[in-house]
């Protein structure tokens, strides 16, 4: 991906020509965020609920029938006995709206959604515990550059 392997960038151009861009490691994730964002149709970061750290931006890539739901390289939870991820609207998760297990406790990450997933049916992504039912962390999206937040952050 551009993360790894974008060092140096090198953009033709026909009526410039060549143009050299140097552009060191963290520059290169900053492009990568920037291009993975822009991608996007719903957009956020993770905030840590029920005494969970929880961090990290996520967002929702595709077309409608063929969405997938991506956990930016930053994401990171703290730790849980059974974390799943899924939606939810208002501070509200939904069971019926649950992926699956999170993959890794840290770092990127994706989800196919399901084909008849609608970003219009949800505000939220969440990481569940299903042992304790509780939420461990909660990204309210942010949709056509609109943030929709029911926790006030």
């Amino acid at each position: 991906m551009l993360r790894t392997s974008l060092t140096a960038l090198t953009i033709s151009v026909a009526a410039l020509g060549a143009i050299s861009l140097g552009v060191n490691a963290q520059g290169a994730d900053e492009i990568a965020a920037s291009v993975e964002t822009q991608d996007a149709v719903a957009a956020s970061t993770f905030s840590g609920l029920s005494d969970h750290v929880t961090t990290g931006a996520v967002s929702i890539t595709g077309t409608e029938g063929n969405y997938t739901l991506v956990f930016a390289d930053d994401f990171s939870l703290d730790g849980a006995p059974d974390p799943v991820v899924g939606f939810g609207n208002d501070g509200a998760y939904d069971t019926g709206s649950q992926l699956g297990a999170l993959a890794q406790l840290t770092g990127s990450q994706s989800y196919a959604l399901p084909a008849d997933f609608s970003v219009a049916d949800y505000n939220e992504v969440y990481v569940w515990c299903e042992q304790f039912s509780v939420p461990l962390g909660v990204a309210s999206f942010t949709v056509n550059n609109t943030p929709r937040n029911a926790h006030g952050s």
